[in-house]
């Protein structure tokens, strides 16, 4: 079985005075999470597409879901955990108590407010999870990435040949992220802040799938504007 993980649980603190979390407000007359799950929902592998909120905010997501005819039998909205891999793993939760795992199932997750991604990226993301077990989305970088310990001074430059930029998807096999998750320590859980690093903590290879530069993260008012101009322009298509 082939899942989406959708997750939605930001506050938008970095959107400013706003009245809703950054994935429900408007781009192009359309909240940004219902343009991120109609680009799943075109994709015909996926058996299930499960967002996960914060508790209050579920049924507005079922509104606005609604309101905006998402497919409401492919998709299920579910509360979401304290940090970014709680939610995937309060996902992983769901799909096991309702419709338990097999050993290659694949969970597709992604960023409620990136709505850019391709066909080509979740293909990608699919097809790689199922031969490796873990992916990630990824773009080169294009400025010089500079390391400093201190926020004064810079502690290193790497070789900019081998720094990537991440983004999402994230795609593993449900298995193997769920062993790997449960086997950290209560303080390596505290400092992870990308899924894929659960991974690569267990000694495990995560492979690459080439993102684009337009897939996005709508956070910032200045995202939001850049936002506008790529689904004006229709750079994002495939």
């Amino acid at each position: 079985m082939i899942y989406a993980g959708i997750l939605a649980g930001g506050i938008g603190s970095r959107m400013g005075n706003v009245p809703l979390p950054k994935q429900f407000l408007d781009l192009d007359n359309k909240p940004i999470i219902v343009h991120t799950v109609e680009k799943f929902l075109l994709e015909n592998n996926f058996n299930k597409i499960i967002i996960a909120t914060p508790e209050k905010w579920i049924e507005h997501t079922k509104n606005i879901f609604s309101k905006h005819n998402i497919d409401l039998n492919k998709t299920v909205v579910i509360e979401g955990g304290t940090d970014r891999n709680e939610t995937i793993m309060n996902i992983i939760k769901y799909i096991e108590n309702n419709y338990g795992t097999n050993d290659d199932d694949i969970i597709v997750t992604h960023d409620a407010v990136r709505p850019f991604l391709t066909h080509r990226i979740i293909s990608e993301n699919i097809k790689m999870a199922q031969e490796y077990g873990a992916v990630d989305t990824v773009i080169n970088a294009i400025d010089t990435i500079v390391i400093s310990s201190d926020g004064k001074t810079i502690s290193n430059i790497p070789v900019r040949d081998e720094m990537y930029q991440g983004q999402t998807p994230q795609s593993f096999n449900i298995k193997l992220l769920k062993d790997a998750y449960y086997s950290l320590t209560d303080e390596q859980k505290k400092v992870l802040t990308d899924a894929c690093k659960i991974i690569v903590e267990q000694g495990e290879n995560v492979y690459l799938v080439k993102g684009e530069l337009f897939n996005i993260k709508v956070t910032t008012p200045y995202d939001l504007k850049v936002a506008n101009s790529i689904i004006k322009g229709g750079i994002s298509n495939d």
